[in-house]
């Protein structure tokens, strides 16, 4: 099984690396960009068969270790 993991900052949380893409944008001329925020995805191959259980140990990778929980939000697919 595999778990993706899409980590994003909460909403009000500055993102200063998301402003400067949106600022490279907007030099090459893609002006229609309004503004842009920046996340990370992580993929996990897992053993579990049991998506229940692969969801609960994901999740509890994820407030461990895998995002801050004070300024990311994060969502986990299953396949």
């Amino acid at each position: 099984m595999k778990a993706k993991i899409h980590v994003y900052l909460k909403p009000g949380v500055l993102d200063p690396q998301g402003a400067a893409v949106a600022g490279a944008l907007h030099n090459m001329g893609y002006e229609e960009v309004a503004s842009v925020r920046q996340g990370k995805l992580i993929e996990l191959d897992l053993t579990s068969d049991d998506p229940e259980i692969a969801r609960a140990r994901v999740d509890e990778m994820c407030a461990k270790l895998l995002s801050n929980p004070v300024i990311e939000s994060y969502s986990i697919e299953l396949e």
